[in-house]
């Protein structure tokens, strides 16, 4: 049998010309370290400008920079987008930002002030759900589904209806946009249980102890938001104070419990159009479960936990089938082949819009309703997004600074003028396969690291 050795399985011809032409070009190499510093960035942006920097005494150039020494004249930086489905490589940077953040509430980072006594706070993983909006496929347990099938787990019909046309796809993402408006009042109220059950007023509470929370939204296979959240019990003055000995996980527990069936976590949503009033709630589904320091033998474990939550905050709707970024029109569903079930939650969005123009369900429709921040925390849960991102920023620009030998050099004593403008965002085709490879490459890395340093906290925990 004869081969064509220009032929790469799974590279179209085109493609593997372009990557040739990349990878023959004199410039290769720094377009290669450009990428490898974006994270393998699938969409990044090109900037052209120049950076100079003068001593403010002498004035002397000290450095200067030109993106007209780069290749194409450009320098590339990373999109930065947070799903997986628009660029992997910064996803992962992300979900590795939201882990961090979640964990450092957890078991304490002594980087950003949070001690490491939190572990003896009370501490819970809750998930709280959406109710039932009609009978659909699933697998409950050992039994069979409804429709008297078993489903293997990737079953396409999971999450479906059994009857598509009685199922209440406008309550459905009703629910999604004021999900959002839901967690706040559960978070209102919890606070006051807590109170009622201590005796206190809210005024009083606030003296002695402190809620802090952090959670993601995941959309399930039938499309309807639920919130995983930590909830962790802190004294009046945040992580660095005990709680009360009354404040226990029992308490919280039971807390929470009441918080989530009181009557006040409710949103009304007022007949419009032919829809009826609707009162949403929490669906009757409540998880809540103490989480245990590492090492333990517990399955809820403070890393686990963390993992889980970084996990779902790059994804969203687009797990369901949905589109990743806004939907014009109803045709756009037909062309992009969405499954029918997430094709009928788009049009409800698209139906419903015009009878509650201040939801906005038109501009959230590719998020099947659903219009709040995939992650969120409390203040005082721990650190924030920005102080991580500022901490890799600082990190490189020192990086910076050797490479270009400014160590000596103290920052108050030059003057920095620069310039710079927008000139694009992406790759060419074989460019894509490079980055995709280099993305994988970095990935591997991280991963064995991480690997590395789990077996390091495990022997650890094994010796304390």
């Amino acid at each position: 049998m004869m081969t064509d050795r220009n032929h790469v399985p799974g590279l179209d011809p085109a493609t593997l010309s372009d990557m040739l032409r990349v990878a023959g070009s004199p410039g290769f190499d720094r377009w290669r370290e450009q990428i490898h510093r974006t994270g393998g960035c699938s969409h990044p942006i090109h900037l052209t400008g120049w950076t100079h920097t003068r001593d403010k005494t002498t004035g002397e150039t000290v450095h200067h920079y030109s993106t007209g020494t780069e290749p194409d004249g450009r320098l590339r930086i990373a999109c930065g987008n947070r799903r997986a489905s628009r660029c992997p490589a910064c996803a992962w940077t992300y979900a590795g930002d939201t882990y961090h953040l979640i964990r450092a509430g957890l078991a304490g980072d002594d980087r950003r002030d949070i001690p490491a006594t939190v572990r003896d706070h009370p501490r819970v993983f809750l998930t709280l759900t959406a109710p039932s909006f009609g009978a659909v496929h699933n697998r409950p347990g050992t039994r069979p589904c409804r429709c008297g099938a078993r489903h293997p787990e990737d079953a396409a019909e999971l999450g479906t209806p059994l009857e598509p046309d009685s199922y209440d796809y406008a309550g459905a993402v009703l629910f999604n946009n004021h999900a959002g408006q839901l967690w706040q009042r559960f978070a209102t109220r919890l606070r006051r249980e807590v109170a009622a059950y201590a005796g206190l007023s809210q005024r009083a509470l606030k003296d002695v102890l402190r809620l802090s929370y952090g959670k993601v939204a995941e959309f399930q296979k039938r499309g309807a938001v639920h919130f995983h959240a930590v909830i962790r019990l802190d004294g009046p003055d945040g992580p660095g104070t005990p709680p009360p000995s009354w404040a226990t996980t029992e308490l919280l527990t039971r807390a929470i419990q009441a918080a989530a069936a009181h009557a006040y976590t409710t949103v009304t949503v007022p007949a419009a159009g032919g829809q009826p009033l609707r009162l949403l709630r929490w669906g009757t589904q409540l998880d809540i479960r103490p989480v245990k320091a590492f090492g333990d033998g517990s399955d809820i474990t403070e890393q686990a936990v963390a993992s889980y939550i970084a996990k779902y905050a790059t994804k969203a709707a687009e797990t369901t089938g949905s589109l990743d970024r806004r939907i014009g029109n109803r045709e756009a569903l037909v062309l992009l082949g969405v499954p029918d079930h997430t094709r009928r939650l788009v049009e409800a969005c698209f139906d419903l819009d015009p009878l509650y123009p201040d939801r906005r369900l038109l501009a959230w429709a590719h998020m099947l309703g659903f219009r709040g921040h995939f992650s969120t925390k409390s203040r005082q849960y721990s650190t924030t997004l920005s102080e991580l991102r500022q901490t890799r920023a600082d990190y490189r620009a020192t990086q910076e600074r050797t490479a270009r030998g400014l160590d000596d050099i103290e920052p108050d004593t030059v003057l920095v003028l620069t310039s710079w403008a927008y000139a694009g965002q992406g790759h060419s085709p074989g460019e894509a396969a490079l980055a995709a490879s280099i993305a994988r490459d970095i990935q591997l890395n991280r991963e064995t690291a991480r690997e590395a340093l789990r077996d390091q906290l495990a022997l650890e925990g094994a010796a304390t």
